[in-house]
């Protein structure tokens, strides 16, 4: 006679359901996986020559090209990498590249993750703005116009054109009562501007100028300066000798300057991360750096890479720093508030 077995089953005599591979058994045959170690040795490699990049930077050589300068310029970039290397690292099911990029990233975070945050207070008795205005701008009363809705107190433009300058000044005099160019450089203020002159950086024209300006709460030392510019070549690298040159030329008037209040406004063709600018960036505190939304990039304005454009400041507080929207000029205008304690 036939027999019937029944296979048991739950309470309510229904089939059950077969199992899904969750996560643990997933890593469980990942575990077993006698490759898992193996693969992505390349990847691996690539994110630690990555992470040693970004921890030795300063000891890349500037003889050839300027490397370490043109490595600097663009540091934050490298965080890019990361994701990319990670779902590569996913694909391949590599447990030593995801481990090294994983590092990777705690390196790029360690250099940059203060960056990302809003470190902006309130407060701040000083608004300061700077933008090189594009000595070939289309519309540059409607830069002027557009910059001087910022309600910066202090306003510096570089790059002017001398043919130009009376747009500037007649854009800006209802919101500027006194304001002094020298060269391609200028300083728009509501406070009075008191010894405004050149400042010499080894170009053989004026791209430099120092004011003092009276404000209510104490005089202040404005340096604006607009540093040679550079350029990428396939053949000489990064061509900045005659910027870096110039940059140490600012630097050493920046150590003369009596007054213990300083802000330095411009285009200095540079990060706050190139060794080339230290002469200048080891005496002053960005801005941006300290109260700044983000990376603040300024150039190009189409799609901005770079903060080259800078706010420094030595014995004031930096309260706030931001960008400002795009004009008709190649840079974003940039601003901070500070506070001048009397």
């Amino acid at each position: 006679m036939a027999q019937a077995y029944m296979t048991e089953t739950g309470s309510d005599g229904s089939e059950p359901e077969p199992s899904r591979p969750g996560l643990r058994r997933r890593l469980s045959e990942l575990r077993r996986d006698p490759g898992i170690w193996r693969r992505g040795i390349v990847l691996a490699a690539l994110a630690v020559l990555i992470s040693l990049v970004m921890i030795l930077h300063a000891e890349l050589p500037n003889d050839i090209g300027n490397l370490g300068s043109l490595t600097e310029t663009f540091l934050p970039w490298f965080g890019l990498a990361v994701p990319v290397l990670f779902a590569a690292a996913l694909f391949r099911k590599s447990a030593t590249a995801l481990i090294a990029i994983l590092l990777t990233a705690a390196v790029w975070v360690n250099l940059f993750g203060g960056l990302v945050t809003d470190k902006a207070q309130a407060g701040g008795n000083l608004t300061v703005a700077t933008h090189n205005v594009d000595a070939d701008n289309a519309d540059p009363a409607g830069t002027a116009a557009s910059v001087a809705k910022a309600g910066a107190d202090v306003l510096a433009l570089t790059e002017l054109k001398g043919s130009v300058v009376p747009v500037y000044e007649k854009a800006l005099a209802g919101t500027y009562k006194y304001h002094s160019v020298e060269g391609t450089v200028g300083l728009w203020s509501k406070y009075p501007l008191i010894s405004s002159k050149p400042v010499d950086i080894k170009m053989g024209w004026t791209r430099a100028m120092r004011a003092t300006v009276h404000t209510p709460h104490g005089d202040v030392a404005a340096f604006v300066a607009h540093l040679p510019s550079v350029r990428v070549k396939l053949k000489a690298g990064f061509t900045a000798n005659q910027r870096d040159n110039s940059a140490d030329a600012l630097g050493a008037a920046l150590a003369a300057e009596p007054l213990p209040r300083v802000i330095l406004l411009g285009d200095l063709n540079g990060t706050v991360n190139d060794r080339a600018l230290s002469e200048v960036t080891s005496q002053l505190r960005s801005t941006q750096g300290a109260s700044g939304d983000g990376f603040g990039f300024s150039w190009p304005a189409q799609f901005p890479m770079a903060r080259i454009d800078q706010i420094l400041v030595r014995g004031v507080t930096p309260e706030a720093s931001w960008t400002l929207p795009r004009t008709g000029s190649d840079h974003l205008p940039i601003a901070a508030r500070v506070t001048v304690k009397p």
